[in-house]
């Protein structure tokens, strides 16, 4: 039986910021090395994470690859840029699966309309098969409305990283879907998941980390 608790983590918005590319009029991940930087409180909210003995997994969508926007060895480097701000901090995480598809992609083999793609639940089912989680115990972090759909669609409690305006209810599937709990960043998602969590649990260990990508 599934009985391990993990929090899955949306990357761009929750761990790095997002940015906007002024001449082609878009907010986007980061596409170069030194755009990439990671949220100064991300670091101890995954150490608390880490120390509450939740397993603490990346799930998202990549396609920047696809679209030509940077190259696979650019997202090595952004994947050790973060490992490596977390380490300092005595953090880390569990696992990171990335989606590498799109349907419009320039990047022919990578030109799908696939089910690991937010808000399919194909990222966190494949988590679940890997590291035995119960994911009606664990939950879905993300800033956008297809990391709600996908972590509520998979049984998961959700947490919307930013404002809940009304008018983002009319975009979101099901209509009348809404997030578990509402927080500003993930240091105070870190604390509502802290505070959430049943006081008698029991943690399993963590699973030695590793990097998948579908």
């Amino acid at each position: 039986m599934s009985s391990a608790r993990a929090v899955f983590l949306d990357r761009d918005g929750v761990l790095n910021p997002l940015l906007y590319y002024k001449e082609v009029g878009i907010v986007d991940s980061p596409f170069t090395l030194p755009q990439f930087r990671v949220f100064p409180h991300v670091p101890r909210a995954i150490r608390l994470l880490n120390d509450l003995g939740l397993l603490v997994i990346v799930v998202s969508n990549q396609p920047g690859i696809a679209k030509k926007h940077f190259s696979a060895a650019m997202l090595e480097q952004f994947d050790r840029k973060l490992h490596a701000s977390l380490k300092r901090a005595g953090g880390h995480l569990d696992a990171v699966y990335y989606c590498l598809h799109h349907p419009d992609a320039m990047v022919k083999r990578l030109r799908r309309r696939c089910n690991c793609r937010k808000p399919g639940m194909g990222l966190l089912l494949q988590a679940r098969k890997d590291f035995g989680i119960s994911l009606s115990q664990s939950y879905m972090v993300g800033d956008g409305l297809t990391d709600i759909e996908a972590g509520s669609r998979a049984g998961c409690r959700t947490i919307f990283i930013g404002r809940w305006k009304s008018e983002y209810s009319r975009f979101i599937r099901p209509s009348d879907l809404q997030p578990t709990f509402v927080a500003k960043d993930l240091w105070e998602a870190a604390h509502i998941i802290q505070a959430d969590l049943p006081q008698d649990v029991i943690y399993r260990p963590a699973i030695v980390a590793r990097e998948l990508r579908p």
